[in-house]
């Protein structure tokens, strides 16, 4: 009896401890051997059995579910350690279809196998204990009962709670990072002894997370065949069903294969929210993407970049001092091409590597997850592989050059060349565009700008091109992927049709990873708005010239021709009301570039700089450059519409009052010029109201708005005007549509 009752404990049923499984299965009642243990222990003494006491039934019957709970675990450790899904690619492929097919998929799980490890090894404690059992009831000469209760003890508390674990895990199919996390849940008891137990079983799960995240933070290789890891690969279908997504889409569809490396980094990997264990912070998830996600851009450098990687880390060298750290890497007295081809191989250092993995080897080798030490080791590895995405992206990439050449074209810091520019194109733009030819036809005098004001020492001119969206296709055929700039299809339609004219910038790797789609937007967007502001600047310039011009002929006729000296005075009595007005929008217009390009661009820029210069992170580099450029569209007042919405009416009020002077020189239109004056009036009074407000003036978004407001209202015009504007507005005249000439 003790015998049997022995290789019960080990699994092995008999006459006198029957499995009602078993039994069940022997009437024909069959069970799938893929269903879920019994949720009750079907371990059971034969009911024939009459020479036992109630007493010592009950006993023996509590003894022999350790044997049932043993041969459960048993079976899952087994089942989770098989291997036959390690075969041929091919093999797995056509196992793959046929699954598929036939509608039953069996999921491997890495998490599993390693949880079963650790299964093994407490059933083999357990098996230990009932062959010391045995051998201290052949040394007694009386063998009691008790022996047996008395050395299994400890198991009461651990065999029924790992078994309800092993339950779960099939019942709901829990893998990967949900495994770790029902692990670290169940950890919470207070039984000392089963604590030990699962802290065992998450350390075999921990082990398979720390081998994922050295090939993945070290390599940049994501070792997930099952996809158990928080980090996984995004699927491409549900980026295509993200809208949010689809101006991406759009460019990475145009990338060559060698921009591989860059689609991973936009779109390539995220965070599975399912998979990630709840002790882990979504911080720290994202350190450890970013990091891997750095790693494959380091060891993945494109083959076109090596060269001139060289020649500007070089330049770097000589012309900044903060950056000795990095001197010792590339000497000046190496060859370019020998140089090159170290820039490939240093981008990230093996010792940096080594240090990484050394790193994740001391959180593998300790014997339980230490929180704070698991961050700490996150934040360092995340801390080297930004510094050399900052070297490779600020000092091989020359970013700072490419940062001022930003400045120079799209916030117009080379002022001779927007304005020669706008010269040259002024009778194009006088003229509606034409809808083939539109953008080649500006493309003209831009070039003749470039060639009037830009020397060929400045080399990032060439990646600059003009586009007018809502007139066709980009004109440098060699610049593809960019996303769309806003056009007027759905609002209000421009005053004559250039006002959509924008800029593109063509850049290479590594610089996408820093100028996203997102950014170069933006920029286009503070341009379109800049270059409006100096070509209405510019047109109240030629308009008062030309009515200065008028006024100077008509002076010099008026001593030639007395006889007509009355027409000439009555024509300068009809301009004399317009001038006025002209030097109220001259004075608003330049006020407000001057705060703009001053107290705005120069001030954030000198920011960024200091900033660029004192940080060795990318990570924060990209959050600088984003308070930059949200910086100068919010004091722009690009962000608040209603502000937005009235400077882009008052710049075209003051564009109608141009061509209305110069196209009625000799009789101007009275009554559209009176509309004029009194809708820029109420504008600009508007205007004026709003940016005083205590809500803008008084908030630190704008800080130098104090010294805008204060150049227009040096004289308390403004504020005196603003109490009575007119909040009704004459009906407009009708008046038929002159085209400028």
């Amino acid at each position: 009896m003790l015998h049997e009752l022995l290789l019960a404990l080990l699994g092995y049923t008999g006459d006198l401890i029957i499995d009602e499984r078993e039994n069940q299965k022997s009437l024909g009642i069959q069970s799938s051997p893929e269903a879920p243990s019994s949720d009750e222990c079907t371990f059971k003494l034969a009911p024939d059995i009459s020479f036992l006491q109630p007493s010592e039934r009950d006993v023996i019957e509590r003894i022999i579910a350790l044997g049932f709970y043993y041969r459960e675990l048993d079976r899952f450790a087994t089942k989770s350690q098989n291997l036959s899904w390690i075969r041929s690619a091919k093999e797995y492929s056509l196992s793959q279809t046929s699954g598929i097919s036939s509608g039953k998929i069996k999921k491997s799980s890495v998490y599993r196998r390693a949880i079963a490890n650790g299964i093994v090894e407490i059933l083999s404690v357990y098996r230990s204990a009932v062959l010391q059992i045995e051998q201290n009831l052949l040394s007694e000469p009386m063998p009691i009962l008790a022996t047996v209760t008395q050395g299994l003890n400890k198991f009461f508390v651990l065999l029924p709670p790992l078994y309800e674990l092993i339950l779960e895990i099939e019942r709901d199919d829990i893998r990967g990072g949900q495994l770790l996390n029902l692990l670290h849940k169940r950890c919470h008891c207070g039984v000392p002894e089963l604590q030990a137990c699962i802290q065992r079983l998450l350390w075999h799960g921990h082990q398979v997370m720390y081998n994922q995240l050295a090939t993945w933070m070290v390599y940049g290789i994501l070792q997930d065949q099952h996809g158990e890891f928080f980090i996984q690969r995004q699927d491409e279908r549900e980026v295509e069903h993200d809208s949010s997504h689809s101006d991406m889409l759009e460019k990475l569809a145009r990338m060559s294969t060698d921009d591989t490396s860059l689609t991973d980094w936009h779109l390539g990997f995220h965070i599975s929210l399912d998979m990630l264990p709840d002790y882990i912070h979504m911080r720290v998830a994202e350190s450890i993407l970013f990091s891997g996600k750095a790693v494959r851009v380091l060891r993945n450098p494109s083959p076109a970049f090596g060269f001139q990687a060289a020649m500007n880390y070089q330049q770097f060298q000589r012309g900044s001092q903060s950056c000795q750290v990095f001197t010792e890497h590339i000497p000046f007295q190496k060859e370019p091409s020998v140089a090159a081809q170290m820039t490939v191989e240093e981008l990230l250092p093996q010792a940096d590597a080594d240090r990484i993995e050394s790193m994740l080897q001391n959180l593998k080798d300790s014997s339980e997850f230490l929180k704070r030490s698991f961050e700490c080791a996150v934040d360092s590895i995340r801390a080297v592989a930004a510094t050399h995405l900052w070297q490779l992206v600020v000092v091989r990439a020359d970013l700072n050059g490419h940062l001022k050449a930003l400045k120079d074209y799209f916030l117009l810091a080379k002022g001779d060349f927007f304005q020669l520019f706008l010269e040259e194109s002024r009778p194009l733009m006088r003229l509606p565009p034409r809808q083939s030819t539109a953008e080649a036809d500006i493309m003209v005098p831009f070039q003749l700008a470039a060639i009037k004001t830009i020397g060929d020492e400045d080399r990032y001119f060439s990646r600059v091109s003009l586009r007018m969206p809502s007139f066709g296709s980009t004109v440098k055929s060699s610049q593809l992927g960019l996303p769309k700039v806003k056009d007027y299809s759905d609002g209000e339609m421009p005053l004559d049709g250039w006002e959509c004219i924008a800029l593109e910038y063509s850049v290479e790797w590594p610089l996408q990873l820093f100028f996203t789609q997102e950014v170069l937007s933006k920029y286009r967007r503070v341009f379109q708005y800049l270059l409006r502001l100096k070509r209405t600047q510019m047109e109240l310039e030629k308009s008062w010239a030309s009515v200065m011009h008028q006024d100077h002929t008509d002076f010099a006729n008026k001593r030639n021709d007395r006889t007509n000296s009355s027409i000439f005075q009555q024509r300068r009595q009809r301009f004399r009301p317009t001038w006025p007005i002209r030097e109220h929008m001259a004075f608003l217009i330049r006020n407000l570039q001057f705060y703009i390009q001053v107290d705005v661009i120069e001030s954030q820029w000198n920011l960024l700089q200091a900033r660029i210069q004192e940080s060795h992170d990318f990570t924060e580099l990209v959050g600088f450059h984003q308070e930059y450029l949200s910086a100068l569209i919010s004091q722009s007042f690009l962000d608040i519409g209603s502000v937005s919405r009235i400077l882009d009416r008052i710049m075209k009020l003051c564009l109608q009052f141009c061509w209305n002077i110069e196209n009625h020189e000799s009789s101007p239109n009275t009554s559209e010029l009176e509309y004029i004056t009194e809708e820029f009036n109420k504008k600009s009074n508007s205007l004026y109201t709003i940016l005083r407000s205590s809500r803008l003036a008084g908030s630190q978004r704008a800080p130098f708005l104090r010294r805008f407001l204060l150049r227009l209202n040096f004289n308390s015009y403004f504020e005196a005007t603003a109490r009575g504007v007119l909040n009704v507005v004459k009906p407009r005249p009708t008046i038929p549509v002159l085209q400028p000439q």
